[in-house]
């Protein structure tokens, strides 16, 4: 099986390949993808313990091992580890566009994605198509059969796991509609565990983007 993400951003390069809508081969709820990757990139810097939470706020406890200069888990450490003590949502909805930019590009450049420019009406428009859709089915085969499965969810891949518990608190609805998860409620509590602060926040700051934008 081709390992579908690098080594060194396996959370945020999954998420991003999981965001893709293969029906209309596009982004599905591009607005809200960076925090989805934000939450990536914390969640895996919270479980190898370069992260720690210190009463709902994300603290620096030592930078990450073998993450490459100029990476997201790099840049959002950095981030972390020169402020002061902020809450989990903060750093979830900091820089969040750039972040999309930042992980397409790195697709981009390792062929997973084709970046698509034209104009519409003088107006720049890009689109983000999957190079390889096999790897988004993948992945969302993957999600579902942790969100969906009946067996402990201590014996699931750790990165499909927090994958699960991510893809659920961003309400992605190509994964998980809004009554399965509450039927699903309790076994989405019991993937999210080893990341409850990054999922909560992310959880929050979607219904918030949301709200906002239905308030016009």
């Amino acid at each position: 099986m081709e390992t579908p993400v690098k080594q060194d951003e396996s959370l945020p390069r999954a998420a991003f390949l999981l965001a893709f809508d293969l029906r209309k081969e596009r982004l599905a709820n591009r607005g809200e993808l960076g925090y989805l990757l934000r939450a990536a990139a914390l969640a895996e810097l919270l479980l190898e313990g370069s992260l720690a939470d210190e009463s709902g706020k994300a603290r620096a406890v030592r930078p990450p091992a073998g993450a490459p200069k100029g990476s997201l888990r790099t840049l959002v450490w950095e981030q972390v580890s020169a402020s002061r003590p902020r809450s989990w949502r903060h750093w979830v909805g900091k820089d969040h566009a750039k972040t999309v930019r930042l992980v397409r590009d790195e697709l981009a450049a390792d062929r997973l994605v084709k970046v698509e420019r034209h104009r519409v009406l003088f107006v720049p428009v890009e689109r983000v198509v999957p190079r390889k859709a096999y790897l988004t089915r993948r992945l969302a085969e993957r999600v579902g059969r942790a969100i969906r499965g009946g067996g402990s969810v201590e014996r699931l891949e750790r990165d499909v796991r927090v994958l699960a518990a991510l893809a659920a608190a961003a309400r992605m609805k190509d994964v998980l509609g809004r009554r399965e998860a509450h039927l699903r409620r309790q076994r989405i509590e019991q993937l999210a565990a080893p990341v409850e602060p990054v999922t909560t926040a992310l959880r929050k700051s979607i219904e918030a983007a949301r709200s906002s934008a239905a308030g016009g």
